[in-house]
């Protein structure tokens, strides 16, 4: 049996879990309202403030998205209790950010800046100008977009310039040194 896939999921206080046909499931928390479509083959029941995620038999197709659909359906219930945010830094000399309504502006030493908006149901706000939390209740959302942004401009290995993680470490590089 799957070991994170045989865990119940608990619905929070505040949590409304209900689920439609074909295996919709909707959660409605304080912030806000998620809905995804699961896979049709596992059994989801909602009982006693938990959800339960059964497999039919234990074949390998089975077994791979027992875990996963339970996790995603963890992954709602904490986006719409708490949220998911990211955290991404901006190093190097003249690099920054700004943000003017839905739209950042990033200056990463380019001949432009490169400018970004926010995607339905995802905040980005500014710490200072070198700091850039992305924030939303989906965390497959949150996620794609940090990583867009990160894309921009990826961290070098010698000079560590670049957007980055917070949690990320950069493996530096010794640079050439010169024939004496």
């Amino acid at each position: 049996m799957s070991r994170i896939g045989k865990l119940p999921v608990e619905i929070p206080a505040g949590v409304d879990v209900s689920l439609a046909e074909g295996n919709v499931i909707t959660v409605k928390g304080p912030k806000g309202t998620l809905t995804r479509k699961l896979v049709d083959d596992l059994t989801i029941n909602i009982e006693n403030n938990q959800v339960i995620v059964t497999r039919p038999s234990d074949l390998k197709r089975y077994k791979s998205l027992h875990g996963l659909t339970r996790t995603l359906i963890a992954n709602m219930v904490e986006g719409v209790t708490n949220g998911y945010s990211k955290v991404l830094e901006i190093n190097g000399v003249g690099y920054r950010a700004a943000k003017s309504g839905n739209k950042l502006t990033l200056t990463l030493g380019y001949s432009h800046p490169v400018e970004m908006i926010d995607p339905e149901g995802i905040t980005t706000t500014l710490e200072g100008t070198n700091k850039i939390t992305v924030s939303g209740i989906d965390k497959e959302k949150v996620g794609q977009f940090a990583a867009e942004i990160r894309t921009k401009r990826p961290p070098e290995p010698y000079k560590g310039k670049g957007i980055k993680y917070s949690t990320e470490t950069i493996r530096r590089k010794v640079g050439k040194t010169g024939k004496k």
